[in-house]
């Protein structure tokens, strides 16, 4: 089994500098860790983006065997793609006081128009934890999906959203083929690729 030699007590911040706040945070760190081989390295300087926590949603419907799959715009991908309109998972930040799960069904409702019926926890993980302190945490969400579509979003927040509503099987094909290329997606759909049976006896006991 492969653990750490290391926790907290070995990392020393010796100051945290901001550099800029407006829809995220970003701080620079000046910091020292200790080293595999012994010792310390020295000060070194780290940017690290501050944008809060997330929890993300995969919408299934076990009746109808479907998935809920978000359309909206990402500026983080116009740089690398010719089509910065992504396929994604029900997602939003989590604020003071609430919970993942909590935030995860609040952003169903807002972003998709859907009710969720029960969750389950997928995992918890960190999507780019070398500048960005962030962590995803990923559940799978029961709902109907059979009135799933339309636009959707608050406009407040200046959300464009649009969803679709496709068989467990297309949604397989659209992450084979690369149409899907952001990591909770692609987490949340292999993971109901491993556990569709098992799910859809959970929450639909006359599923075969």
């Amino acid at each position: 089994m492969v653990a750490s030699e290391f926790d907290k007590s070995d990392v020393e911040i010796v100051r945290v500098e901001k550099m800029s706040e407006g829809f995220f945070t970003m701080n620079n760190y000046m910091l020292k860790h200790r080293l595999f081989a012994g010792g310390w390295t020295p000060v070194m300087s780290r940017e690290m983006m501050e944008r809060g926590h997330a929890a993300a949603l995969l919408p299934y419907d076990p009746v109808r065997d479907e998935v809920v799959i978000l359309e909206q715009f990402r500026l983080g991908a116009v740089a690398t793609s010719d089509h910065p309109w992504l396929l994604e998972l029900v997602a939003g930040i989590i604020e003071p006081g609430e919970t993942a799960e909590g935030v995860a069904i609040r952003e169903s409702e807002e972003e998709a128009g859907l009710t969720v019926v029960q969750t389950e926890l997928i995992c918890s993980y960190l999507p780019s934890p070398g500048g960005c302190n962030e962590r995803l945490t990923l559940f799978a969400g029961h709902v109907n999906s059979s009135n799933a579509g339309g636009l959707h979003g608050l406009a407040s927040e200046h959300e464009d959203i649009k969803v679709h509503c496709v068989s467990r099987l297309e949604a397989m094909n659209l992450l084979q083929n690369g149409k899907i290329d952001n990591a909770a997606t692609i987490i949340g759909l292999q993971w109901l690729a491993l556990n569709h049976e098992r799910i859809r006896q959970q929450w639909h006991p006359t599923s075969r």
